[in-house]
């Protein structure tokens, strides 16, 4: 499917030519800095230059004063401490970052992950259930809480305390907790409201670090986990969250805790970037919760014994190892149902009873990506009923299209890219049919075309090395923060054009445009289609400029994006 390419808006060329001369950058460099908000040096030196000093006061976040006399009183008193949280990979290291750094206060600390299947997500009663079963006072929930006002009061029945620890927008009412810190609260005036679920945890152990005299070195040493959770949840990589990911990256790249270490592929080591720990290390956490317990990911996370994280480690790559053929086999047989449908139509909804709930949403974004239109994926849940994920294009609400079925389902969540949802097995013909209905009336026609936006159109006399040192000093990448994105016309193959991968399906060349002496590497994924016409023909190109690793030594390289021909 082509795509849409969609040049950024101009910021003021006064901007522009102000920061460039504080900086001494070249205008490109200038131009892309100021279309990110940054306009003057201090801001070019907070982006560029970040520093934990500049990490917010954690009390400035409502309800923090009252989580650290309560965690305090209960670490006086030798309560019971049971640490909650969600099965995905930002739920599992919020819960290793806390009940480990709990753990070197008190023996009498102990964490709980809800089984997936037989639970769901969020605080179950089964959870609080083993609460109150093993004598826990206090519960300290993670990645999730916000909305569980009915189970926090269960658990105040019982005796048991709750503090929140959330990054999700809040219901109408909050629950009744000891404290609710989500930065995400209308009343916190907390100046950055993108944290992970993990990071609102971290600012939770830096409020308690003082009074418990918790050294910066030590503090600092957690945010190795809290970086796999920015890359993981894709929360936007700006502010805070910059701080927290740079930080994080630098203790992945140097002294990571034994069970991220072994997760690192070898090629990746002291490489680990958010494009790494996205692709080759959270689909790994994820699978444990994916297909089994996710409670192993914890364990992995937290271990000090390198025998206990070698047995992890290769437990959860054999559940990744199964993920990836479950994901295979199953986006397989969607799309040989897709075959057989109208393919004008303006949604995809599939559904097979036998498909594994763990993976459903992976191939829901498999099959958006494929026929880029809003997507469902069903299959069988428990007492008769069936679970879909769904997943959007750009731009897309597919939230406030499930509020249009409503009356059809038994329960949905989620947002306006991604949501979940529980139905009655009757309701799916209709759902289906509304489904598209909805999605035909209010979709455009710019959110039915992939869209890639450029930041700026390139001549390649200004790639250099000092052009590509300060790219990649624009790290780490992520929302809010993408890699910069270029446009240049008329580029030519030298003539060195080969394939790569099975099926002919990747190309690398050599390009270089006739006006310019310079020739750069240039590599293009999913691209082998285009070789024939790239060997004869000129060609506009998007591209992103990035650094390749190879047997120690780094070059620059061209990663093609997309191409147009005259």
């Amino acid at each position: 499917m082509s795509s849409r390419w969609l040049l950024k808006p101009k910021p003021l060329a006064e901007n522009v030519k102000a920061l460039q001369d504080s900086l001494k950058i070249s205008e490109s460099l200038a131009y892309i800095l100021v279309q990110r908000g940054i306009s003057t040096y201090d801001e070019a030196k907070d982006f560029f230059r970040p520093q934990l000093s500049h990490l917010h006061d954690p009390f400035l976040m409502k309800d923090m004063d009252r989580a650290v006399e309560r965690i305090l009183s209960a670490l006086n008193n030798q309560e019971k401490i049971m640490v909650y949280g969600d099965y995905d990979v930002d739920g599992t290291t919020s819960v290793a970052l806390m009940y480990t750094f709990l753990k070197k206060q008190t023996d009498h600390i102990t964490y709980y992950i809800p089984d997936r299947y037989k639970e769901g997500y969020g605080v179950s009663r089964e959870g609080i259930d083993y609460a109150a079963d093993n004598d826990i006072q206090l519960i300290i929930s993670l990645d999730c809480g916000i909305k569980a006002n009915e189970m926090v009061a269960y658990a105040k029945e019982k005796g048991i305390d709750f503090i929140i620890c959330d990054h999700h927008f809040p219901g109408d009412k909050l629950p009744d907790a000891v404290a609710v810190l989500d930065p995400k609260r209308e009343d916190c005036q907390y100046p950055y409201d993108g944290l992970s679920g993990c990071g609102v945890g971290f600012k939770l152990i830096q409020a308690l670090a003082k009074p418990l005299k918790i050294s910066d070195k030590e503090l600092f040493s957690y945010l190795d986990l809290v970086a796999v959770s920015i890359a993981a949840d894709i929360v936007p990589i700006t502010g805070e969250n910059r701080i927290l990911a740079h930080f994080g990256l630098k203790v992945l790249n140097t002294s990571p805790r034994l069970g991220l270490k072994m997760l690192i592929p070898k090629e990746s080591v002291g490489l680990v970037n958010v494009s790494k720990i996205v692709f080759a290390i959270a689909p790994k956490i994820n699978a444990a919760g994916r297909i089994k317990q996710a409670t192993d990911a914890v364990k992995l996370l937290i271990t000090e014994n390198e025998i206990t994280a070698r047995r992890y480690v290769s437990e959860i790559n054999n559940l990744n190892k199964e993920r990836k053929e479950l994901d295979s086999l199953i986006t397989d047989e969607a799309l040989s149902q897709l075959a057989e449908e109208d393919e004008t139509k303006f949604t995809t909804v599939v559904y097979d009873p036998h498909w594994h709930k763990g993976v459903i949403g992976i191939v829901a974004s498999r099959l958006t990506e494929v026929y880029y239109r809003p997507t469902a994926v069903f299959t069988q849940g428990d007492n008769g009923m069936l679970v879909a994920s769904v997943r959007s294009v750009k731009g897309f609400d597919v939230y406030e299209a499930l509020v249009e079925c409503g009356d059809l389902l038994e329960r949905f969540g989620g947002h306006m890219s991604a949501a979940g949802l529980t139905m009655k097995e009757v309701n799916f013909p209709n759902f289906k049919r509304r489904f598209e209905q909805i999605v035909s009336r209010t979709i455009n026609k710019a959110q039915q075309t992939p869209t890639i936006e450029i930041d700026t159109e390139l001549s390649f006399k200004e790639i250099t090395p000092k052009f590509a040192r300060i790219l990649k000093q624009m790290e780490p990448f992520g929302p809010e923060n993408l890699m910069p994105h270029f446009l240049t016309k008329g580029v030519r193959s030298a003539g060195d054009e080969r394939y790569m991968g099975r099926g002919n399906e990747h190309i690398k060349l050599t390009v270089y445009h006739p006006e310019v002496r310079k020739h750069f590497t240039a590599i293009g994924f999913g691209m082998g289609h285009h070789l024939k016409r790239m060997k004869t023909e000129s060609f506009d190109m998007v591209y992103v400029i990035e650094e390749n690793v190879w047997q120690g030594k780094a070059h620059l390289q061209i990663r093609i994006k997309d191409v147009r021909f005259g």
